[in-house]
């Protein structure tokens, strides 16, 4: 008959276990929702990219073409074959942080509700992604997007803030 602190300890190594392969399934599962939104955010470029060039090409179609001949004169440029999509666009004066992708919106909440400036590495886990050298310097690209785009500052090198626009900083514009 094992006595009772020996018991513990295996009951005690068993719960161990498996809290350590929960926390595996959990950051697994973690990496395949990034992966789902990344391939979400994707598809919703695409078919809004799909859906501006239908709609361009329509447009030309029914324009009435030149009755002398149908082909463009040589220094004529066709409209360019690929649409390119930035996926987070300039703020500007009532642009509302719905119109940035999931993750983008993720990390501007975040900064939103920090008390101060924040690193990528304080981010990652707050987006719901392992703190791993990749997800930081990923999380740290989009980031420095953001401030290229005037949607944050970095007041010193790694240190992000919500941009400076005046009246109602302080608050997010997700309304």
């Amino acid at each position: 008959m094992a006595s009772l602190p020996e018991e513990l300890q295996v009951r005690e190594a068993a719960a161990r276990q498996r809290v350590e392969g929960l926390q595996a399934e959990a950051a697994e599962l973690a990496l395949r929702l990034e992966k789902a939104r990344e391939d979400l955010s994707r598809l919703e470029i695409t078919r809004e990219t799909v859906a501006q060039v239908l709609a361009e090409l329509s447009a030309v179609e029914a324009e009435p073409h030149d009755v002398a001949g149908d082909a463009p004169e040589a220094n004529e440029t066709s409209a360019p074959h690929g649409v390119g999509v930035m996926m987070v666009p300039p703020w500007r004066e009532g642009l509302l942080v719905a119109v940035l992708p999931d993750v983008y919106r993720d990390i501007v909440e975040v900064i939103a509700d920090a008390p101060g400036p924040v690193k990528a590495k304080q981010i990652v886990p707050r987006i719901g992604l392992p703190t791993t050298t990749g997800k930081i310097e990923g999380t740290r690209g989009k980031l420095k997007r953001l401030v290229e785009r005037g949607w944050l500052d970095e007041d010193a090198p790694g240190q992000f803030t919500l941009a400076r626009r005046g009246p109602g900083r302080d608050r997010v514009n997700s309304q």
